[in-house]
């Protein structure tokens, strides 16, 4: 069966729109996987939620250009397993061990080891699964199978799951000859917040500001995300001035981002310049980011139905005098970047990930198109007011840090150049309407293209304005298996730059 005629299950005005809901038997669901894959499809999310009368539902979002398909899997009985797809899309192997951590509802995957669970609850508890969760063991046991590698002068260098300073915890088990990586394996999911569950006790009406949370470099796709998917059910009309904000506010979020990045990437190449001249510019912004929209983070500033507050003239101006700023600066220190050999040096051939192996990963986001995997959902499944303002696509091949490095500089400039744009032409009237309390049982999803890659939230109405079930997922679960095989044949002490280079999420895996 090919991928056209799956399409045909669905409702005619829900192939127009491009959002394609199919819902489709447990037998059938593996072939459907490959049927996307063979039409160039990428998964982005998958999730599992229970039914009180037993069984469940497992439900996923691909992308297959220019279509975004929404795919529930009926799972009728209690203790029913679900085709395993990691051979058809690799990303789905921690997903699927998440869902049964999470739900109890099993793969067929060969790899089941926990993988959120970290024995912070029973092996036989399922926090999604309804009820109260019984307290933890007293004696926690968390002996984690991971791969050995065996062989003269193999050795083990484990680091983490605590590390320095404020970054989140996670592990990471290196298998090295000398100095050499031989392999890589990370354990993520140390921190499980119980976001999932806590979407469930919240109106429907207040679940972005949790979504805003996930993961707070990127506070403005997954609020979006979450309010695209709100008013999607509730048939909310976003107001024109609304969307115009809202990417506004995602290029601040993703031209900060980068800053730092850029000025983190140079400092672990031991050249601190870079870091104090981008932390700078990062300052300024935020501060002008503030002073216009009331928050330098901005976690509350997209709402259902349009934006918190509106952008007045003097915060116009705040920013455009910003982004004067940054498009004088950034070119020049571009060129110092390129120019000094000692960043090259250690930039060039580090942590390389090719454009075959990328795309057999899956990998999205910036650290897939530095490898060649042009996705980026600005053009290929956009939201208003994408499709006006003319997107340019930033690519590279190479996929080593450098290539990662340079993709950052040209996202920069194109979101800076967006940014000025959404400011000079922003429509005027509303940023915000009424939105819509959707009715129970309805669900959807929404997609926005983070400053990392592709956020993306499924939400399914409760009674009563209730959330039956919330689940967010960072574009850092497809992209941390990549960075197991970027590390292959480099040094450890390569090791900070080329993890930095990706700049993956650890908050995102903590649900």
């Amino acid at each position: 069966m090919s991928l056209a005629r799956w399409l045909h299950r669905a409702m005619p005005a829900a192939i127009e729109s491009g959002h394609t809901p199919l819902t489709v038997d447990a037998t059938e669901w593996r072939e459907l996987a490959q049927d996307v894959a063979a039409a160039g499809g990428r998964l982005l999310a998958l999730w599992g939620s229970c039914h009180p009368a037993g069984g469940g539902t497992l439900q996923a979002v691909a992308v297959a250009t220019p279509r975004v398909l929404f795919v529930t899997v009926t799972l009728p009985e209690a203790n029913v397993t679900f085709a395993g797809v990691e051979d058809v899309f690799p990303a789905a192997g921690r997903l699927q061990r998440a869902v049964f951590d999470l739900t109890g509802l099993r793969s067929t995957a060969h790899d089941t080891r926990p993988w959120l669970r970290h024995a912070a609850w029973p092996a036989d508890a399922f926090p999604l699964a309804g009820g109260a969760m019984p307290p933890p063991p007293e004696r926690p046991v968390d002996d984690y199978a991971f791969v050995r590698v065996e062989g003269d002068g193999v050795h083990e260098i484990p680091v983490g799951p605590v590390h320095a300073g404020i970054i989140e915890p996670g592990h990471f088990r290196f298998s090295v000859v000398g100095e050499k990586v031989l392999r890589l394996e990370e354990r993520l999911g140390y921190v499980h917040k119980g976001i999932e569950r806590r979407f469930t006790e919240l109106p429907i009406l207040e679940g972005h500001r949790l979504a805003a949370r996930v993961s707070g470099d990127s506070a403005v796709a997954f609020s979006w995300a979450y309010c695209e998917a709100l008013e999607r059910m509730g048939g909310t009309r976003l107001p024109q001035r609304a969307a115009w904000l809202r990417a506004l506010a995602l290029e601040l979020e993703r031209i900060a981002n980068h800053l730092g990045d850029l000025g983190a990437l140079g400092n672990d190449a031991g050249f601190a310049f870079g870091l104090s001249q981008f932390l700078r510019l990062k300052e300024h912004l935020l501060r002008a980011t503030g002073q216009a929209l009331g928050q330098r983070y901005l976690l509350d500033f997209v709402v259902p139905g349009g934006t918190r507050c509106d952008l007045p003239a003097a915060g116009a101006g705040a920013i455009a005098s910003c982004l004067d700023e940054l498009e004088a600066e950034v070119p020049a220190l571009r060129g110092i970047y390129e120019e000094h050999t000692g960043l090259r040096d250690r930039f060039y051939g580090a942590g390389t990930l090719a454009p075959e192996l990328a795309a057999r990963l899956g990998v999205v986001g910036l650290a897939g198109r530095a490898s060649g995997q042009p996705l980026d959902l600005r053009l290929d499944a956009p939201v208003a007011p994408y499709p006006e303002l003319g997107v340019v696509r930033c690519l590279r091949a190479e996929g080593d840090v450098l290539a990662r490095v340079t993709l950052r500089f040209d996202e920069l400039a194109e979101s800076l150049r967006l940014a000025r744009l959404l400011l000079r032409d922003l429509p005027a009237g509303a940023h915000l309407a009424a939105a819509e309390v959707p009715s129970a049982g309805s669900a959807s999803v929404g997609l926005i293209e983070g400053w990392r890659g592709p956020v993306v939230i499924g939400l399914e109405a409760g009674p009563g304005g209730s959330i039956r079930r919330c689940h967010p997922q960072d574009p850092s679960w497809h992209n941390w298996p990549a960075l197991e095989h970027a590390i292959i044949g480099n040094i450890v002490p390569d090791f900070p730059l080329i993890n930095k280079s990706f700049n993956l999420s650890y908050s995102g895996h903590d649900l």
